[in-house]
């Protein structure tokens, strides 16, 4: 189903997660579910993945994100800001080590004007923040820029992406 770059980077997370007794949480959006596809595709990985939801509109984030970390007024999708605050709600809202978000625009351009192939990924988590460059406490971020129109190569670019950055800031080799 993934290419081997997507199921060797799940097999270093689910290794380094399992050694260290650690958990995660997926929010996702325009990818659909890939992220957490790819961390289950790991036979085991019922030790470290609690669970994931795919968040594609606000209501979704309404519903099933806000309570112990409310969605700040005024935010919105495919920002920095918003994959930060999933990234945090649903490590929250599971009781998780680390939580792992997406949010962008895999095609056409979002209604925010946002372009096709762009994302921002979060990883929330007990790291030490102040090595990163972004204001999100307790987050890693990181930006995806595809410059490609294709919808299904963006949901697979943005999951490598999603996937690798947990997986270096895991320390995952």
């Amino acid at each position: 189903m993934f290419p081997p770059e997507v199921t060797d980077v799940a097999h270093q997370i689910g290794s380094r997660l399992r050694e260290r007794g650690e958990t995660v949480a997926v929010a996702e959006g325009s990818t659909g579910g890939l992220i957490s596809a790819a961390l289950l595709s790991v036979p085991g990985a019922s030790a470290y993945y609690i669970g994931g939801t795919v968040i594609y509109t606000a209501a979704a984030s309404r519903a099933w994100m806000a309570g112990e970390v409310d969605v700040p007024a005024g935010m919105r999708g495919a920002t920095e800001a918003f994959a930060g605050w999933l990234a945090e709600s649903v490590r929250a809202k599971v009781d998780t080590t680390w939580g792992l978000a997406e949010a962008g625009a895999a095609g056409p351009p979002n209604p925010y004007g946002d372009p096709a192939g762009h994302s921002w990924l979060a990883v929330a988590g007990p790291h030490d923040a102040t090595s990163t460059t972004n204001t999100i406490t307790n987050t890693i971020t990181s930006n995806v820029l595809t410059g490609l129109d294709d919808r299904s190569a963006n949901m697979a670019a943005f999951t490598l992406a999603a996937l690798t950055l947990l997986a270096e800031v895991l320390g995952a080799d």
